[in-house]
C-alpha cells in the first residue's frame, strides 16, 4: 500500500429537490440515514433547486387553494398526505400538513441554501429547512424565518438576513431549475451520483446504497 497516496476524492452526490416537496423530505431522509450507515466513504452533496411552484407570488398561497389547483380538493390531497405520513413516520418523520397554512415560495429557501453552501455546512440546514416547513407549519418564505433556521445552524443569522434582502442568486437558482429541466428531470427527489447515475423518486436507502458503490467502482 502506498502511505503517501492521496485519498480518494469524494463522491458527489447532487440531489435534485423542493422544499415543499413530501417525497423530497422522506427521499432525502433515507439517503442521509443511508450515508450515516456508510460514514466509511467521503461525500460532497450538492443541493440543486427544483421550482416545483414557480408561479407563486413571494407572499406565498392560502393552502386551501394550493389543494384546490394542484390536487382538486381537500379530500384527494387528504389520502395522499395520509400514506406520506404513514411512510414518514417510519423514517422518524412526523409530517404534519394540518399546520401549513400558506405554501410558500420556495425561492429564497433555496437562494440562502446557495449562500450557505459557501459559508458552512448546508447540509443540516437542508433538513432544519423541510422540518420547519412540514413538521412545525413555519413560514420558510420568510426572511425571518429563514435567518433564524440559519443561525440556529451555526450561520451568521444578521449575514444571513442581508444576503436575503438582496435579492443575490436569485438568476442562479433559475439557472439551476432551467437546467434541471433541460436534463429531463420532471420529477423530484432526484438523486445524481458520480456525475453519471441518476435516479428520481423517494428511494430505499438499500437502492441509495447499490448506485453508491457503482459511483465508488466508476
Amino acid at each position: 500500500m502506498n502511505m503517501m497516496a492521496s485519498p480518494p476524492a469524494p463522491v458527489q452526490i447532487e440531489v435534485v429537490f423542493d422544499l415543499v416537496c413530501p417525497w423530497c423530505y422522506l427521499g432525502v431522509s433515507r439517503l442521509m440515514r443511508m450515508l450515516e450507515a456508510r460514514r466509511e466513504v467521503a461525500v460532497e452533496l450538492q443541493w440543486r433547486p427544483f421550482l416545483l411552484n414557480p408561479d407563486i407570488a413571494p407572499g406565498g398561497i392560502p393552502r386551501q387553494d394550493y389543494l384546490v389547483r394542484k390536487f382538486g380538493g381537500e379530500e384527494r390531497a387528504r389520502r395522499l398526505h395520509g400514506t406520506i405520513a404513514e411512510m414518514g413516520r417510519l423514517e422518524g418523520i412526523d409530517f404534519h400538513f394540518e399546520l401549513i397554512r400558506r405554501v410558500p415560495q420556495t425561492l429564497d429557501a433555496h437562494r440562502l441554501l446557495r449562500w450557505a453552501g459557501r459559508h458552512g455546512n448546508a447540509d443540516a440546514l437542508v433538513m432544519a429547512l423541510f422540518a420547519a416547513h412540514f413538521r412545525e407549519g413555519r413560514d420558510i418564505a420568510h426572511y425571518e424565518t429563514l435567518a433564524a433556521l440559519a443561525a440556529a445552524h451555526g450561520l451568521d443569522g444578521d449575514a444571513a438576513r442581508l444576503f436575503l434582502a438582496s435579492g443575490l442568486d436569485t438568476e442562479a437558482v433559475h439557472a439551476e431549475n432551467l437546467r434541471a429541466h433541460r436534463l429531463g428531470i420532471n420529477g423530484v427527489p432526484c438523486f445524481v451520483l458520480g456525475g453519471g447515475n441518476a435516479i428520481a423518486g423517494a428511494q430505499e436507502p438499500e437502492v441509495l446504497e447499490r448506485l453508491l458503490d457503482v459511483a465508488l467502482a466508476d
